[in-house]
C-alpha cells in the first residue's frame, strides 16, 4: 500500500530525540542482529540541488532535515561522471576500470548493447547475501539488462525498476527479469520504486536486510507525478527533485514506525553531477566548476548525507575526502564480512567517520574520464594531467597540460586559480601518487566496446 505522508513534514525531530533520549524498541534487535542498510542513489542530481546544500528554490525539507539529524559531506565523490561505471564502483567498491565498466567515449551502456558487470565481481549484495541478508534493487539499474548482468544475478534477490538510462527508447520496467511494462509509464516511476521500497521493508523488518534504491530522476527526460508537477519554483527540474525528497521522506518513516531506524544506516547521494547541456532541464554544481562528463569538481563531487539515529550524531557536517567506493567496505564491516582478499578493493570502512570515532588518512583519490585517468586528489591538492572541453555537458575534446593544472580545493573549490607554478613539489608529489596506482593496474578485460559508446 502507498504511504503518503506530508512532504513538508521532515523526521529529524525524531531521530534527534532518539539520539538523545537513547534505545526504544529496536535495540534489542540492534544487539542481536547486524544493522540493515539503504543506499539511495540519485541520478544526475548537482551539489547545488538541495536545500541543504543552498538551493535558494528547491524545496527539499525529508533531505534536509536527514542532514540536520545525521551527517552531511561535503568533500564526498561519484567515482564517474557518466552512469554505468558510477554505480559499478559503488557496488564493488572498485575503480570501474579494475572491473572494466568503462568505455572510451559514452562510457555508458546502452540499450543496445551486449555487455554488463562481469559476473566475477562481487556487489554489496553479493557479499551480504552470503551472511544472511534479503536483498533488492529497485530503480535504474544500468549495468547491463542482458538476463546474464541483471540484479537477480549480482547478488539481489528482487528487482524492479528499468534496466538503464530513461532517455533510451524503449523504456522498459522490469520486475525480477521479467518485462512487465514497455514503455514504462515514467510519470509513476518514483512514486512506484517508493511504495516497492517500502513493501521490501515491511516484508524483510524480522531480518537483516539490503536496500539499493537507485532513482531514474533527475535524469532527463524529467516525469513527476500529478502531486507534484508544477508545485516548484524551479520549474519541472525543482518538482522532480521535490518528489524525490518526498521519497526519501517516506523511507525514512517507514523505517522509524516498524522500529527499525537505530538499527539501520541510510545513505543519500547522486551517480554523478547535473547534466548542464539540458540547461534549465538540468541542475546545478552550485559553486563547483562543470557538470556531468568532465572530471571536473562540478562533475564528480556530489551530495551525500548519511543517517542512523542513536548512532551517528545529529548536524555533524563532515570535511572528510571520501566516495562511493567506500559504501562496499562500510556496508561490510558493519556486517561483520570480510572484505575479498582476492582482488583489489578501493574503498575504505568509514565507520569512524560516521560515529565520530577518529579521522581518516588522506588517500589518493583518482578521476577517471572513462579509461583515461585525467586527475588525482590528495589532501587539498588536485593536479589534472587531461581536462575536457566540455561544452556544457556535451563530451567534448580532451586538453592534455604540461605542465598539469594543480588547484588547492579547499581554498579554491571552484578551481579558479591555477597555482601550479607555485608548488613543484606538490605536481612531484602526485605524479608519484599516480606510477603507484599506475604500477599495481590490471585493467579489466571485459571493458565496454567502441561501437557501445558511440
Amino acid at each position: 500500500m502507498m504511504i503518503y505522508a506530508d512532504r513538508l513534514k521532515p523526521l529529524w525531530i525524531i531521530a534527534i530525540s532518539i539520539f538523545v533520549l537513547g534505545s526504544c524498541s529496536s535495540a534489542a534487535v540492534g544487539e542481536q542482529r547486524p544493522p540493515n542498510m539503504v543506499i539511495i542513489f540519485a541520478d544526475d542530481l548537482g551539489y547545488g540541488d538541495l536545500g541543504c546544500y543552498g538551493h535558494p528554490t528547491i524545496r527539499t525539507p525529508q533531505i534536509d532535515g536527514m542532514a540536520a539529524a545525521g551527517m552531511k559531506f561535503t568533500q564526498f565523490y561519484a567515482v564517474s561522471s557518466v552512469c554505468t561505471p558510477s554505480r559499478a564502483a559503488l557496488l564493488t567498491g572498485r575503480y570501474p576500470i579494475r572491473s572494466g565498466m568503462v568505455g572510451n567515449r559514452r562510457g555508458v551502456l546502452l540499450a543496445d548493447s551486449t555487455l554488463g558487470l562481469p559476473p566475477e565481481e562481487i556487489t554489496i549484495a553479493t557479499a551480504l547475501k552470503g551472511q544472511g541478508y534479503a536483498t533488492a534493487c529497485i530503480g535504474k539499474w544500468h549495468l547491463g539488462h542482458r538476463p546474464a548482468y541483471l540484479p537477480t544475478r549480482h547478488g539481489f534477490d528482487y528487482y524492479y525498476g528499468i534496466p538503464y538510462s530513461n532517455d533510451m527508447v524503449p523504456t522498459p520496467l522490469m520486475r525480477n527479469e521479467e518485462v512487465i511494462e514497455e514503455p514504462a509509464v515514467q510519470e509513476t516511476l518514483t512514486a512506484r520504486y517508493t511504495d516497492e521500497a517500502i513493501q521490501f521493508i515491511e516484508r524483510s523488518k524480522d531480518r537483516p536486510f539490503f536496500l539499493y534504491f537507485a532513482h531514474t530522476f533527475p535524469h532527463v527526460p524529467l516525469f513527476a507525478s500529478p502531486r507534484f508537477k508544477d508545485q516548484s519554483r524551479r520549474g519541472s527540474y525543482g518538482d522532480v527533485v521535490e518528489e524525490l525528497d518526498w521519497s526519501v521522506g517516506q523511507v525514512l518513516r517507514c523505517l522509524s514506525e516498524l522500529g527499525l531506524a537505530e538499527n539501520t544506516l541510510v545513505c543519500f547521494t547522486s551517480d554523478n553531477g547535473p547534466w548542464l547541456q539540458y540547461e534549465l532541464k538540468g541542475g546545478s554544481s552550485g559553486l563547483l566548476h562543470e557538470g556531468k562528463m568532465t572530471t571536473w569538481e562540478g562533475g564528480m563531487r556530489v551530495p551525500a548525507v548519511a543517517w542512523w539515529p542513536g548512532k551517528i550524531k545529529p548536524g555533524e557536517v563532515n570535511l572528510t575526502v571520501a566516495n562511493t567506493m567506500d559504501l562496499f567496505s562500510t556496508a561490510l564491516s558493519l556486517a561483520g564480512v570480510d572484505l575479498p582478499t582476492d582482488r583489489v578493493i578501493d574503498g575504505r570502512d568509514l565507520s569512524p567517520v560516521l560515529f565520530g570515532r577518529e579521522e581518516l588518512e588522506d588517500q589518493p583519490f583518482f578521476y577517471y574520464r572513462n579509461a583515461i585517468l585525467s586527475a588525482v586528489r590528495k589532501g587539498p591538492w588536485k593536479m589534472y594531467l587531461i581536462t575536457v572541453d566540455s561544452l556544457g555537458g556535451q563530451a567534448g575534446k580532451l586538453i592534455e597540460h604540461n605542465p598539469p593544472l594543480l588547484y588547492h580545493l579547499e581554498h579554491d573549490p571552484s578551481e579558479t586559480f591555477n597555482v601550479s607554478a607555485a608548488h613543484p613539489e606538490v605536481l612531484a608529489a602526485l605524479h608519484k601518487e599516480i606510477a603507484e596506482h599506475q604500477a599495481n593496474l590490471v585493467p579489466g578485460t571485459f571493458m565496454l566496446d567502441e561501437r557501445e559508446t558511440q
